[in-house]
């Protein structure tokens, strides 16, 4: 397990680096097939005082499952803890889920890796495409599709659909519910 540590407009001391190792190396007891953890602590100039220190944590798995958290707080020690109680909490619900499904030892099923890409190019005029994602799409049925949208924190997910043998978007509708978007090549 790699542990990533950046820091956005504030200074990644040791102390903040084994703090935060020290907080999650025990992951890996829950989740033994987690590859790397990517931490990003920063510092925003906000009014409140309360939401100033942001900590946002990903976990990705050689599987394939991405988990990702985020808190503020006004002290970065308080938001690496209440990053932390989170990404739990999503774990058990990961794992939870798993076992619920049948699947035996809370098996993982093969999902998305996303890598992103980011460029920035200009023309005068023109909307501009400011950001390139490509990622990795595994066969998942509607369902892990959902759950892989929910740990993720998104209201959409793009995803390879095992039944119809296409690629799918299924996203949160505003009523609480979910839609699927099936697009025909016809």
């Amino acid at each position: 397990m790699q542990f990533l540590v950046t820091g956005k407009n504030l200074e990644v001391t040791d102390w903040m680096r084994s703090y935060v190792e020290k907080k999650f190396e025990k992951f890996d007891r829950y989740l033994p097939a987690i590859d790397e953890i990517r931490i990003e602590l920063s510092m925003e100039p906000t009014k409140s005082a309360q939401h100033r220190y942001v900590c946002q944590v990903t976990v990705h798995s050689n599987k394939g499952a991405i988990l990702r958290a985020e808190e503020r707080a006004s002290d970065m020690r308080d938001a690496i803890d209440e990053v932390t109680e989170k990404m739990y909490s999503q774990l058990v619900r990961y794992k939870g889920k798993r076992w619920e499904r049948g699947r035996g030892e809370a098996a993982e099923a093969e999902l998305p890796v996303v890598e992103e890409e980011e460029e920035e190019e200009e023309e005068e005029g023109a909307p501009l495409i400011v950001r390139r994602k490509q990622f990795t799409v595994s066969p998942m049925d509607e369902v892990e599709a959902v759950e892989q949208m929910e740990l993720l924190g998104h209201d959409f997910f793009v995803f390879y659909n095992a039944d119809t043998a296409g690629i799918n978007v299924v996203y949160r509708r505003k009523d609480g519910n979910y839609g699927l978007l099936q697009p025909d090549l016809g």
